[in-house]
C-alpha cells in the first residue's frame, strides 16, 4: 500500500492541542492509523523530505505523510520540536520513536525492516556502506554556494535560474568530478545495486542537469536513470 500524500496540512493531537509531549513517549491519542508517519516540508522542496520518501517508498512501507509549514515557522512551535529537538524536516515517528536527519532515517528503516523481506536501500558490505555515508555527508555538508544559487526549485518546479557565481561554478566544477570519479563507467549505480544515496547524489547533479548547466553525458543519463525509478517518480508526481 502506498503514502497518502494529503491535500492540505493534517493535524496531530499535540498540534490541535498546542500541547507539547516528550519526543520518546506517545500522544495522548494516536495520530494516524500506520505505524509509520514522515514529517516533511508542506512545499515538498527539501532534498532530504525526499530521501527519506524514496527511503520508505523502496522498502514498500505503509506510512502517511504529515506537512510542516516553514514559511509560518512550525519548526520552530513546541508541538514540533517536541518531535525534532533541532527544528529540522524531515522526521520519522515509528509508534512513539521520533528520529530526524534523512540519512540516519534511511540507516534506522534498512535495521528495522531489513531484506530479504524487504527491499535493501543500504550496501550490505561494509566498506560499501561506509561510502555510502561519506557520499551522503559530502552531499549534505558542502557545495553551499551551488545549493543556494540552483535551489529545489530549479529542480521540481522549472525555476529559471541566473548564471552561476564564480563560487558556485567552483562547486559544479568539484559535483562533476567527484561524481565522475563515484559512478563507474557504464554502472547505472554507485555500487553493485541501488542504494538511497543513488537518489542523493541524481537530485544534486539536476541541479545542473536542468538549469542547462554542462554536465558530461555519462552523469547526465546516470541522473536521468534514477529520476525514472519509481520511488522518485512517486514523489515527483505527488507534488
Amino acid at each position: 500500500m502506498g503514502a497518502r500524500v494529503p491535500r492540505g496540512r493534517l493535524l496531530s493531537y499535540a498540534e490541535r492541542s498546542g500541547a507539547c509531549f516528550p519526543p520518546f513517549f506517545p500522544d495522548p491519542e494516536p495520530t494516524v492509523a500506520v505505524p509509520l508517519t514522515l514529517y516533511i516540508d508542506n512545499r515538498l522542496l527539501s532534498p532530504y523530505a525526499m530521501s527519506a520518501y524514496v527511503a520508505l517508498a523502496e522498502k514498500n512501507l505503509d506510512f502517511e505523510l504529515r506537512l510542516v509549514d516553514l514559511d509560518q515557522g512550525e519548526q520552530r512551535m513546541a508541538p514540533f520540536l517536541c518531535r525534532s529537538p533541532t527544528g529540522k524536516v524531515p522526521v520519522l515517528a515509528h509508534h512513539d520513536f521520533y528520529l530526524s536527519e534523512s540519512s540516519a532515517i534511511a540507516e534506522y528503516l534498512e535495521d528495522v525492516f531489513p531484506a530479504p523481506e524487504y527491499a535493501a536501500i543500504c550496501p550490505a558490505d561494509p566498506r560499501a556502506r561506509a561510502r555510502m555515508r561519506q557520499v551522503q555527508a559530502w552531499l549534505r555538508s558542502d557545495l553551499a554556494a551551488l545549493r543556494r544559487e540552483r535551489p529545489t526549485e530549479v529542480v521540481f518546479e522549472g525555476l529559471k535560474p541566473a548564471p552561476l557565481s564564480d563560487a558556485a561554478q567552483l562547486d559544479a566544477t568539484r559535483l562533476v568530478r567527484v561524481a565522475t570519479c563515484l559512478v563507474p563507467a557504464g554502472q547505472k549505480h554507485l555500487f553493485d545495486d541501488w542504494c538511497v544515496a543513488d537518489a542523493d547524489l541524481a537530485l544534486m547533479l539536476n541541479r545542473l542537469v536542468l538549469s542547462g548547466e554542462d554536465v558530461p553525458a555519462r552523469l547526465r543519463d546516470y541522473a536521468a536513470e534514477q529520476w525514472e525509478r519509481p520511488s522518485l517518480r512517486r514523489w515527483r508526481d505527488g507534488r
